[in-house]
Order: C-alpha cells, then structure tokens, then sequence
C-alpha cells in the first residue's frame, strides 16, 4: 500500500443554490428551505399527480404538501423559458440543469430541476493523470459526479497547467447557460453545440479552427461521437471525456462505444498459433490502438479505480487473464491512499460453436486431443515424413513414427502406392496392419488422416475427415476386387 500525504484539503463548493429555487413554485421552495439538509440537495423532481420528490446525498425525500398540479409546472416552464431539442434548459451563467417530461402531445409534465456544482479539488485524487498529457476517459454511472470533475479538469489545465483548453458543451452542463461561460472552468474556452446531435461535428471543428492542447468532452454517447474523438486523438490533442458504464468491461461490450478502447473484433489463430497461445482457435481481439490511454472508474466522490494502460489491460481481460488496476481513495484530511487490485475477469467470446477446429469439432484450450490418448504409431509408406511430423507437432496429436512394420499400429500411403500393390503394403495386410490411403500427398490430406486416428482412439464422432478416409478404404477394396480378390473385410 502507498499512501502520500498532502496539507489538510477542503473541498470548495460553489453552487448559486438560490438562483435555482426561484425557479421552482413557492410552496415546495419553502418546503426545501426549511431542511436541515439543503446544502446537500441534489435533485427536485417535479411530476403531475404526484408529491413533489427532493434527492439528497444518500436519500430521496418526499416533500409533504399534496400532489404537484399542472399550474405548478406553468410556473416553472414560465420562468425557465424555452427548453431545448433535448428538453433541456438552464439559467444563465450558472450549472443548474433543468429537464423537461413531456406526454405524447408535447406538453410538459414532469420537471427535474438539478444542481450545478463547481466543487473545486474534486480532481486531485487523479490530478496527476490528466497533468500527463495522456487522454482519459471518465466513466461512472449517472449522478457520480463525472460531469463535476470533468468542469474541474478544465479549469486546472487551463489555469495551472497553462494549456489551451477547449470545453465542447453540448448541453450547456460543464460552463452552465447563457453565452458567458461559468467562471467553475477558469480560462478554458467553451463551445456550444446547437443540437446534440452535431456533437461530433464540433468536436472537429474546434480542432480545426482553434488551435487546442486538451478537449473536454462530456458524455460520448453515440459511434459519430467515438469516431471523431479517435480523428482527435489521432491527431495529437489530448482528450478528457466521460461516459457511461461503471467498468471497462461495460465499454468493451458496448458495440457503439468500443472503439474507445480499441475496438473488439474476432479472430481465427492458426493450429501452430492456438496452441501457443493455449487458447480457442476463435478468439477475440482489440481491433486498433484505443483512443484513451487511461480509464477512471469513477466508483465514487472519493475513490476511484485507475487502468493507467488502456491497451494492455483489455487484452488481457480479451484472453481471460487477471488483471491489476490502481485503487485511489481520498481521505477528508486530503491523504491519497493507493494499492493495487489484482482480479479475474469474464469477458464474453464467441459461443461454443464458434471455436472449433475448421471440421466442426470442438477443440479444447491449451490442448487439441485428450492427453488420455494412447500413442499410435504409425508407418508412413509413400508419404511425406516431414509433412506428418509437422502436422503432429502443431496439433499435438498424441501419434509417433516408426520405421518398422513389426511395431507400427498402422500404415498410411498415397493412392499411388497402394494401387501398385507393393510388397510392403501385401506384408502389411498379412500381418492385419490398417492401411490408410491418402488420395493425395499433400498436407491437408495429411491433417485430415492425423485428426481421423485421434478420433477414432478417443471413440468421437465421425465428421467429413473420417468419411474422406471411408471412401478411400471403400475404393482399396473395388481395386482389389478388381485384382480377382473375393473375399475381402
């Protein structure tokens, strides 16, 4: 465990609470101004036909005055104005956020009213990673408060780091309403995006046109969106942005937003490949090097879960192996307490019937063939022995060589060969050897005869390879038949 200390730390909060209340009708803002717990208040939610709803820090209140009536919501929308394509509005030069429920007609019935906070020092506990110059990505479910450490990350590059900052706000939520953005993001400079849907669109222009050093970016939510961060990033402009999910596993199965972390695509290894790797032949894998070079987890105000490497820790989560990520907490004094976690992880891959070996069997990780086997031995007559120790050795297939017909368990050869009727193969059919006939010298041939005999040892199945072999035993017998032989098994 390490811990580094720091003088006692406060966390400033700068809230504009007031500006808020005025907008919410006055029988329930009495209400909320009479509780002990105001400072704390998160959310005020407004529904028709219900009692008015407060949210604070932990708990959710019911405010005692009756049901909200439709003439409670009138004053609301009348004193917030026009409410946007997302149904959201604010209130110039401060971080409230004020949401719209509508019902099928358009009309609005239902209000959530919820506080902005510009709580300074909030990013202190990850200060040193986005000092870095790497891109981070901040992810945490709804109301974790990764839009608040996102406002204050802007303002600690732009003012103590020196960097030109540029703030793309989408819904007015990181520099709040109005044209003057809220002073909560120091000198960073802040652009407005007419609709949520040209997010992506602006995220690039103002690389273009603005010359900056960091983009903060809240809620990347869409393709078009994971798109244009990758442009940016690719680009050189480091990147700080939030998103949805509450681990990195999350994103790695979102098929929108994987591409943040590299994208997931799936592969077939070669026999020589899987075995190495002692995995499945179908196996997933990152597609390209991920957009963000850091992930947060945001599990909380004071603690957090940091992959500082992006790239390595998805390809191990990729192949099922444990991986270590950094676990930072923040005490009220502002001591920083780190240590390391070391977990396994379950990310999901292709289904069973995808991991086979090409024939439509199923292969085992780490092993192709059972190590129960018994080892055949085998005369080769006629065919390659290079080619068939080759293919052994990649398959692992539990088969040795021999160069004599008293110990072979059986003998492969071309059909060539055998249509000559050698002396060889005549000893061998007088002794009961099997004789297998390869149409071919060649390798996949000879791939088919290997993982026919292992098969047939481990009493599996019998697939297109064991009947490829039926049908040569079946025309060694028409040629003997052709020979004038009568009797023949």
């Amino acid at each position: 465990m390490e811990v580094s200390s720091s003088p006692i730390f406060t966390q400033e909060k700068d809230t504009d609470l007031q500006v808020l209340l005025e907008v919410i009708p006055e029988r329930i803002r009495n209400k909320l101004l009479g509780h002990a717990n105001i400072e704390e208040l998160l959310e005020v939610v407004l529904d028709l036909g219900r009692p008015p709803e407060a949210r604070f820090l932990g708990v959710n209140e019911l405010i005692d005055i009756g049901e909200v009536e439709q003439s409670d919501i009138d004053f609301s929308v009348g004193k917030v104005g026009v409410f946007g394509a997302d149904n959201r509005a604010g209130i110039e030069r401060t971080l409230h956020r004020i949401s719209a429920m509508r019902n099928r007609s358009g009309k609005v019935v239902g209000i959530t009213f919820r506080v902005g906070r510009a709580v300074y020092g909030t990013i202190r506990i990850i200060e040193d990673l986005v000092t870095s110059g790497k891109s981070v990505l901040l992810l945490g479910k709804p109301g974790v408060g990764k839009t608040t450490m996102l406002r204050e990350v802007a303002r600690v590059l732009a003012d103590d780091a020196g960097k030109r900052v540029i703030v793309v706000d989408t819904s007015n939520e990181i520099a709040g309403d109005g044209d003057i953005p809220h002073r909560a993001i120091g000198r960073a400079r802040r652009m407005q995006v007419p609709s949520p849907t040209e997010q992506h669109g602006v995220m690039i222009e103002a690389v273009e046109n603005h010359m900056p050093e960091v983009i903060v970016i809240d809620e990347i939510g869409t393709e078009r969106e994971a798109n244009a961060a990758r442009t940016i990033a690719e680009r050189g402009v480091q990147l700080v942005a939030t998103a949805h999910g509450n681990q990195l596993e999350n994103l790695i199965r979102n098929p929108t937003l994987s591409d943040l972390v590299g994208g997931i695509h799936t592969v077939t290894l070669g026999d020589i490949e899987a075995r190495r790797r002692r995995s499945q032949k179908t196996v997933l894998e990152r597609n390209a090097p991920p957009t963000f070079d850091i992930l947060v987890e945001i599990q909380g105000w004071s603690i957090v879960t940091v992959h500082d490497d992006v790239a390595s820790t998805v390809d191990r989560m990729l192949r099922k192996q444990s991986i270590s990520s950094e676990i930072r907490s923040l005490s009220k004094e502002g001591t920083i307490v780190s240590h390391t976690s070391v977990e396994t992880t379950n990310v999901k891959t292709p289904n069973a019937a995808d991991n086979s070996n090409g024939n439509g069997h199923q292969e085992s990780p780490g092993k192709f063939f059972s190590e129960a086997v018994k080892i055949t031995s085998v005369l080769p007559y006629g065919v390659n022995k290079g080619r068939i120790e080759q293919i052994i050795k990649s398959l692992n297939a539990p088969l040795t060589l021999v160069g004599d017909m008293k110990v072979a368990d059986l003998v492969v050869t071309t059909k060539n060969y055998h249509r000559r009727g050698t002396q060889a193969l005549k000893t061998a059919e007088s002794m009961g050897k099997p004789v297998f006939v390869l149409r071919r010298n060649t390798v996949n041939q000879i791939e088919q005869f290997v993982r026919a005999i292992v098969r047939e040892s481990e009493g599996r199945s019998v697939s297109d390879a064991d009947r490829s072999l039926a049908v040569l035993e079946a025309e060694k017998a028409a040629l003997r038949v052709g020979k004038g032989e009568s009797n023949i098994e």
